[in-house]
């Protein structure tokens, strides 16, 4: 059995894989290294399996509002149905299919536990205790993910939690369900939950949806409780306790109290770098890890950390961004090449420090990319902000009955571009990429005007947007 390899990816998640098939195009040989089930969190826990939790509902949603598919559409969603249909999209968390394309891809796989033992060389143990020693001749790259955090309320462990693993693979729907935390996990899981037949309780500390603009989580809340939740902001729990019966008691600020069949907590994420060796290059254990734009570790140049380990941006897609980068970027150097980052453009990773995108899937839908306005004023940025009424765009009626939305432009008003971009309402997730391209390209203003919006779609609202942001200046000629 080879020991040695061009590079060792540790993790098998969407990330980790492509940093290795990056590499092994680049011409290395690459050992990826997996503990639990190659394709990772977002195959089996997390994206995947969320969005088929949310979709029937959506869809029912959409139906309720348009004339003709309403009165067709009388009846509730199935829930047996929806879960039947997230356990094909995850799988049934069977791996099989995504070793087959490792194998495809020419990428090397050890299933065990794998450990930094100084430099360059990765100790791995097996389930049953062995353990086998290999040897990177360039490059480790860590690919670990994040786990969710558990705050510490009293008596939350001890209840036996849900986090966002066992909510997106729960085996049935319960009653009622309890929701810790007011982020991306706990608005869309709120709103999977209460259209699949659950009474849910969304706890959080402070509004939804944090860092967003303010109008985003404003509307979630809204469209949350219209559909019969109980949204409580601006207030924490004290207190969790799971009773003799097997249901869940919260106590709140000021002693209320909230009976449940469930909770889940979901009130952030931590790296999952506990037991990897950091230790034994000088690293701590448990701590995000720092890197540069080609993603190799700050004082280790044989080391590299991609995706949610570096604390950058915690979302998939811009974690294989990165893995692409960092890919590339690992087959150059071990070939020789001197890589500069300022002149290898697309080969390493800018796009996730502000023109950053994410789509939040509850009802309604909020996008996003770029700076927010405070967030823009923050950084020093001279800002024009517009906002406009999606009910107010033709594709609105056709969509159905009382459309209602908001889309934002926040402007660099020295530079003349989009700097940040957020869109609240039904179906707009397809929106966002236009508004990423704009940003990412910083496409002056004057030329967006070029962009001509197809009729009718919800697309037009960028039409809208640029008038309302006003005419551009023409200067006559002389």
């Amino acid at each position: 059995m080879t020991s040695e390899y061009d590079l060792i990816v540790v993790g098998a998640g969407a990330v980790g894989e492509n940093v290795a098939d990056r590499a092994v195009q680049g011409g290395l040989d690459v050992l990826i290294v997996e503990s639990e089930l190659v394709g990772g969190e977002c195959s089996y826990w997390a994206c995947m399996p969320s969005k088929a939790l949310l979709r029937a509902g959506s869809v029912l949603r959409a139906a309720h509002r348009a004339p003709g598919a309403r009165e067709a559409a009388t009846g509730t969603l199935d829930a047996d149905a929806v879960l039947a249909h997230r356990d094909d999209i995850a799988a049934h968390w069977d791996d099989s299919g995504q070793v087959r394309w490792l194998d495809k891809a020419g990428i090397e796989l050890a299933r065990g536990h794998a450990r930094l033992d100084g430099e360059r060389r990765v100790v791995i143990t097996s389930d049953d205790g062995a353990t086998r020693t290999v040897t990177a001749r360039h490059a480790v790259a860590l690919c670990t993910g994040s786990a969710a955090t558990v705050p510490p309320i009293d008596g939350l462990e001890d209840a036996r939690a849900w986090t966002s693993r066992e909510v997106t693979s729960a085996k049935s729907i319960p009653k009622r369900l309890a929701i810790i935390g007011g982020g991306v996990v706990g608005c869309e899981m709120a709103t999977a939950f209460q259209s699949l037949g659950s009474h849910v309780t969304l706890i959080a500390r402070s509004g939804l949806l944090a860092g967003l603009e303010p109008f985003a989580g404003e509307a979630v809340a809204e469209r949350l409780r219209a559909e019969g939740a109980d949204v409580r902001t601006g207030i924490s729990p004290t207190h969790v306790a799971r009773n003799a019966d097997g249901t869940v008691t919260i106590t709140l600020d000021g002693d209320d109290t909230i009976e449940a069949d469930e909770v889940v907590v979901a009130t952030g994420r931590r790296a999952a770098t506990d037991d990897l060796g950091l230790d034994t290059i000088g690293l701590t254990a448990g701590d995000w890890i720092e890197v540069d734009d080609t993603m190799r570790v700050t004082g280790h140049d044989w080391l590299y950390a991609v995706g949610d380990v570096t604390g950058r941006v915690l979302l998939t897609h811009q974690g294989k961004y990165q893995a692409r980068a960092a890919g590339d970027v690992i087959a150059a150097r071990a070939h020789g090449a001197s890589v500069d980052t300022a002149a290898w453009g697309v080969h390493v990773a800018t796009a996730d420090h502000r023109a950053v995108p994410q789509v939040v899937f509850t009802s309604p839908e909020v996008a996003s990319v770029g700076l927010t306005a405070a967030a823009a004023e923050k950084s020093g940025i001279a800002t024009r902000v517009v906002d406009y009424s999606l009910g107010w765009v033709a594709a609105a009626s056709v969509h159905g009955d009382d459309y209602e939305g908001t889309a934002r432009l926040v402007i660099d008003t020295e530079r003349q571009v989009v700097v940040g971009f957020t869109v609240v309402g039904d179906d707009v997730a397809e929106l966002l990429h236009a508004a990423t391209i704009a940003i990412v390209g910083e496409v002056p203003i004057d030329r967006l005007w070029h962009a001509v919006p197809s009729y009718p779609t919800l697309s037009e609202v960028w039409l809208r947007l640029l008038e309302a942001l006003g005419r551009p200046s023409v200067t006559p000629p002389s």
